[in-house]
């Protein structure tokens, strides 16, 4: 570390799932290290997003498999259905995984600053009472190296003002102990389609609008036409290539004015509610990057190399804010590259080019995972490629779980096997998902896969299944 004079030899700046997980690292190297937090530790992933989520989508698979339990064996009358037990639920696992944090922090030495942060030179903080710390106290701290992980909030449009009332983003929809009857949703990435499954599931009628022409625009068409045929199945009502025109607030709830873009048809949905889940846009007009000399692009995210290092050399930046790919497993793998790079110690860079193969799940039902390229882009990348697939109709335990529903892909390439792509949908495949990441980063072949012997009767048989297609004999096809 140089001789200065600093408070600390790293600050990292927002404690979401990059931010306190870079501090532990650079802790766990014998760093001095503060973070600096101005609402609660976890950030958004912990308190609002990944993990409160999860809670209540278990709540709607228990739902939903009570709903059709007569195909169990059970039968039961006047089942009541309290959603705001739910909510309570969810609030309480995501205060208790807070306070893991927090006491991470304290085993490792990490001094919790509380308040917002925002840089007035290159090596200062100045930290302030933010709205959600009111008393958080004023004061100047002082770093040789920073990590700037201050995430991302949800996008609203243009014209529409999200009043958390009527329309509402995923912070408001987490801790909605009344459910409306009707809902529309805008978007259809993980958060749109998560909320989606979830109030189907309680009773809404959910409506949900795409601009592109696929749910989940960025999944594999295959796998977005067998979630879009499950949700129809379901009663949710979708319309792709739609555009959200305008919202209205009217005396019982809201007008949602769409344009369907292949007719310029154009008509008004009426709810009680609109979920606005287009996306985000990133935290980095408040930390007074600009007084520290940092680099952001047209669209305000920060621009960084591969071991995320920004334009200027002792300020690092990880998580949403950099616009890479905004998850929470992608941002604790980028802090941990940051504070290992600013210890000197060895790492393993994280390339713009490695960003595509990083794991991607949305846990709707029937759940989605995937990594690595489409189809459609490994042609485009001019790979000749194998494709295999297999369902897990046939499969002996999803038919115990009574889950018929999705496949296994598995892309390669067709000269050396490596691994191009994998999309999954499907009962559980979230959990089925790391076998091929490492499949990926091992350089490990579909041809190799086949030939692990994989226990019977399990959800992971399909995995070897596909890969056995990949190479012309799957075995129970």
């Amino acid at each position: 570390m140089s001789n200065h004079n600093y408070d600390y030899d790293v600050i990292v700046l927002g404690s979401g799932p990059g931010g306190y997980v870079a501090a532990i690292r650079a802790a766990q190297l014998g760093l001095k290290t503060a973070l600096v937090e101005r609402e609660n530790l976890g950030g958004v992933c912990l308190n609002w997003g990944c993990i409160p989520t999860k809670a209540l989508i278990h709540n709607a698979e228990v739902l939903e498999t009570l709903h059709s339990a007569k195909d169990f064996g059970f039968t039961f009358e006047n089942l009541t259905v309290d959603f705001s037990s739910a909510v309570k639920r969810s609030r309480d696992i995501a205060d208790r995984q807070a306070k893991g944090v927090n006491f991470l922090m304290r085993k490792n030495k990490i001094d919790v600053i509380e308040g917002h942060g925002r840089f007035v030179d290159p090596h200062t903080l100045h930290v302030e009472p933010s709205e959600f710390k009111p008393e958080a106290g004023e004061r100047d701290v002082t770093a040789a190296h920073f990590i700037v992980a201050v995430g991302a909030r949800a996008r609203g449009l243009p014209g529409i003002e999200i009043d958390g009332e009527r329309i509402i983003q995923y912070r408001d929809a987490l801790v909605m102990e009344n459910l409306p009857e009707k809902l529309v949703v805008v978007g259809s990435g993980a958060i749109g389609m998560e909320f989606s499954y979830l109030y189907n599931t309680y009773g809404v009628d959910v409506t949900v609008v795409e601009m592109l022409d696929q749910l989940l625009p960025l999944e594999d068409p295959e796998v977005s036409a067998e979630v879009q045929k499950e949700f129809r199945r379901k009663g949710i009502k979708t319309l792709v290539s739609t555009r959200t025109e305008g919202v209205e607030i009217t005396d019982q709830g809201v007008k949602v004015t769409v344009r369907n873009l292949k007719n310029d048809e154009v008509q008004e949905l009426n709810a009680d509610k609109v979920l606005m889940a287009i996306g985000i846009q990133p935290n980095t007009d408040k930390a007074g990057l600009d007084a520290a000399g940092v680099e952001l692009d047209q669209r305000g995210y920060i621009q960084i190399d591969e071991v995320m290092r920004t334009n200027v050399p002792h300020i690092y930046a990880i998580g949403d804010c950099t616009g890479k790919l905004a998850l929470a497993h992608v941002a604790s793998a980028q802090g941990i590259v940051a504070a290992e790079t600013i210890a000197g110690v060895e790492t393993l860079p994280i390339p713009h080019e490695k960003y595509i193969f990083m794991p991607r799940c949305t846990y709707c039902q029937p759940q989605v995972a995937s990594l690595g390229m489409t189809e459609a882009q490994a042609k485009e990348a001019g790979y000749q490629i194998k494709v295999g697939k297999f369902p897990f109709m046939p499969n002996g335990k999803a038919r115990a779980l009574e889950a018929k529903v999705g496949f296994v892909k598995i892309i390669a390439d067709a000269k050396y096997g490596e691994i191009l792509g994998a999309h999954l949908v499907g009962p559980d495949v979230t959990e089925l998902l790391p076998e091929l990441s490492l499949a990926q980063f091992m350089e490990i072949t579909p041809a190799e896969i086949a030939r692990t012997v994989h226990a019977h009767p399990t959800l992971s048989e399909v995995i070897m299944e596909a890969a056995h297609a990949v190479e012309g004999h799957p075995i129970h096809m």
